[in-house]
């Protein structure tokens, strides 16, 4: 080689480590900066005085008693910022996810958003992947196998559910499984800010936690007697609920919508190979209020359901202290109900919503 050749190849050599070089520095430099905004432990926020005293561990007894079975309801959801494109990608929620982009001017190989899909699979959040069909010239989802047609990706990461907050790491493993799939396939990434992401996301999750919450109305055998499972399921089923696999009675309505359930009051779940022999002191009605629309209407509803199953089973309605339910009771909390879903409604995610489906499971 000539002494040009030689000068060149060590230039470029030069050139390419001070481009990785500096993108280490900046990818460094992002990863202490989101360690440093966000690695104190996160404080719950609870409902505090007055009637919201009394929901604290996130469930609503009609005489305003807080009762067992405990909710899962520690840590809620989350507003992120979308890519500034003005693509409409149906499937994802600025509300709720974190929207990176990926552009290429040709269409990114299978193989490259195979290994994409993989590696956000694995971020422990729900994500969604859709891409513009280059031929079609429509968004649709991605499937694996039919890359090879996609010039354009919209890759979304839920931030939040009601198994917690997304973490700095999480994200940090999403945003770069994006950027490698970019540089893999000749393609730009875009990520929103993260840092920006995860603030809202936070100040979205202690409003969450402000609503998560339940209503359950007790149904209790005479002192010393017990409820046979099998008379259970005849007047669960009767009164128009259908046992399902999470090991609960669900009421439905035309949609497939769970409005309320039917748990057992004691630990073991009601399975169809072993309800038969099994006994109970007690069963629980529930209603997921941020989970169900017209919630007062629905909150009516299960109780005229509950007076029902009581004359079946001859049983009485009780709060946990085993107290008979009031009419003042019950209106408290249906007036809570409707406070709970005026909220979410000014909030933007009104109750039993496709948006509050996703937030709160």
């Amino acid at each position: 080689m000539s002494d040009l050749q030689w000068s060149l190849l060590v230039i470029g050599a030069v050139v390419v480590g001070a481009v990785y070089l500096y993108n280490w520095l900046q990818e460094r430099s992002f990863h202490r900066r989101m360690q440093q905004a966000f690695g104190a432990a996160r404080d719950d926020v609870l409902l505090k005085g007055g009637v919201e005293s009394a929901l604290a561990d996130g469930r609503l007894e009609p005489q305003l008693v807080p009762s067992g079975p405990e909710q899962a309801a520690d840590e809620r959801a989350v507003r992120a910022g979308r890519p500034a494109d003005t693509d409409t990608v149906e499937g994802s929620d600025s509300v709720l996810d974190y929207v990176a982009a990926i552009e290429a001017d040709a269409a990114l190989p299978d193989p490259v958003i195979g290994e994409l899909m993989s590696k956000i699979a694995s971020c422990g959040k729900p994500v969604h992947i859709e891409g513009f069909d280059l031929q079609g010239g429509i968004w649709e989802d991605v499937v694996r196998g039919r890359g090879g047609r996609y010039g354009k990706l919209r890759v979304s990461l839920q931030l939040v559910n009601r198994a917690g907050v997304v973490n700095p790491a999480q994200l940090s493993a999403f945003c770069d499984a994006v950027r490698g799939c970019a540089d893999r396939g000749a393609a730009v990434a875009a990520c929103p800010d993260a840092l920006a992401a995860l603030k809202n996301a936070r100040e979205l999750d202690a409003f969450c936690a402000d609503v998560d919450v339940a209503v359950g109305v007790n149904l209790v055998a005479a002192e010393g007697a017990s409820f046979p499972g099998a008379r259970i399921r005849a007047a669960a089923e009767a009164a128009g609920f259908k046992l399902e696999p999470d090991g609960m009675f669900h009421y439905r309505d035309e949609q497939r919508q769970s409005l309320f359930t039917l748990d057992n009051h004691e630990p073991a779940p009601f399975l169809p190979e072993s309800i038969k022999g099994l006994t109970t002191r007690g069963v629980t009605l529930l209603l997921d209020v941020p989970r169900v629309a017209k919630g007062a209407e629905v909150l009516d509803l299960m109780l005229k359901t509950a007076h029902e199953l009581a004359g079946a089973l001859d049983g009485r309605l009780v709060d946990d202290n085993r107290a008979a339910l009031s009419e003042a009771g019950i209106g408290r909390i249906r007036e809570q109900v409707r406070s709970i879903h005026a909220r979410m409604d000014l909030r933007g995610i009104p109750a039993g919503s496709p948006r509050a489906l996703r937030l709160f499971s």
